[in-house]
């Protein structure tokens, strides 16, 4: 069992495109098969300059062992930077990651800012895509999206 962990571990970090993909957690189980690996209990997940914290992560795996989807779960925090290089932090309740497309979809009290900007948005869905640094929100019958801007107003 240790030695199919270590393949797969293995396996991840070489097919992100060179960029060590680093995961902690107090559990771990994973069906080659199916492509499928969960990781239980204060889930650590970092890859470049992004990380990721939560519950419980799933990352599902094509036939070649590159990453398609990561799907955090329960209280997650997040750090991002993107493309262009803005930064991001936040919660939410839910993350799905596409790494082909580089994007980050939030569900579930999303509190998104963005650090270099002093812009914050806060909603039930958001979609943050890192090659060109777009973010679109949705809010939800019981509340809509909110978006606080940091206004530098100079005085005349």
């Amino acid at each position: 069992m240790m030695k199919n962990i270590i393949v797969f571990t293995m396996i991840l970090v070489v097919s992100l495109s060179s960029q060590e993909l680093r995961v902690k957690a107090n559990s771990f189980k994973a069906d080659e098969k199916s492509g499928i690996s969960i990781f239980n209990g204060d889930v650590n997940v970092i890859k470049g300059s992004d990380e990721l914290n939560a519950s419980v992560v799933t990352i599902h795996t094509d036939k070649n062992h590159k990453p398609t989807q990561f799907i955090a779960k329960g209280d997650v925090s997040f750090f991002i930077t993107t493309k262009n290089k803005s930064l991001y932090s936040g919660e939410a309740q839910k993350v799905i990651y596409l790494p082909k497309k580089k994007e980050y979809h939030f569900f579930g009290n999303v509190h998104l800012r963005q650090l270099n900007e002093k812009k914050e948005i806060i909603g039930n869905e958001v979609v943050l895509k890192t090659t060109d640094g777009k973010a679109y929100a949705k809010g939800q019958k019981s509340g809509p999206v909110i978006m606080i801007f940091d206004i530098d107003e100079e005085e005349n």
